[in-house]
């Protein structure tokens, strides 16, 4: 205890960075799926091919390798990012991949009757979409995309290694300044389960409130 509050600005800085990684990779993260979801059922075959390549490469590769290509990478054909942007999108890239399968799979669960139904009053797509499929698709995706918000919060671990001060880095320099590694890393795990308990919170109440608003 007496470690926390000796380093506690400490820990409140990383955990400023996580938060801050967490919350604007998840919200970039989103849009971005979102968008990939939609070409992946487009009928477009150019564009379905486009999102299915992508998904694949970034879900099928390492989260660290892609922060360390994006970091120490991207300045050899002269992009140059500081390492907290770096962070974010890798995370977002990675993030999207999987939040656009968590989308399309709801878009897909939504009755297709509901599309005939719309196209038959001369709905067009697009208002198709955002009126009536899209918000019931994401009623169906929460618990999948409040678990990948959970798992997105965690992985911000990861931007220690491009030396960005978040909670993992904060453990390690805490670690190597007192040796007491074992106490340093315990009180920033605690710190990661008080988030993620939040958020699991967080999410089972918006899950009851929009089972409830379709339910009436």
């Amino acid at each position: 205890m007496d470690l926390l509050t000796k380093y506690l600005p400490l820990v409140l800085q990383g955990l400023t960075s996580t938060l801050l990684l967490g919350v604007v990779s998840f919200i970039l993260g989103s849009t971005l799926g979102a968008l990939v979801a939609l070409a992946r059922i487009s009928r477009l075959r150019l564009l379905r091919g486009v999102a299915i390549v992508y998904v694949s490469i970034f879900r099928g590769t390492p989260l660290l390798i892609q922060i360390l290509l994006i970091y120490f990478g991207l300045p050899q054909v002269g992009i140059r990012l500081e390492p907290i942007p770096s962070a974010i999108l890798a995370l977002t890239l990675f993030s999207a991949a999987y939040l656009s399968e968590n989308f399309r799979g709801g878009i897909l669960s939504v009755d297709v009757g509901q599309w005939e139904a719309a196209n038959s009053m001369g709905m067009p797509y697009w208002r198709t979409l955002r009126r009536i499929v899209f918000p019931q698709a994401i009623r169906i995706a929460t618990p999948a995309v409040g678990s990948r918000f959970i798992a997105l919060m965690k992985d911000t671990s990861l931007a220690s290694v491009v030396t960005v001060t978040e909670l993992t880095r904060v453990a390690e320099s805490i670690g190597s300044s007192t040796f007491r590694y074992m106490e340093a890393f315990f009180v920033i795990g605690a710190v990661y389960w008080v988030i993620n308990t939040l958020l699991s919170t967080g999410q089972g109440v918006l899950e009851r409130r929009m089972g409830r608003a379709y339910a009436t």
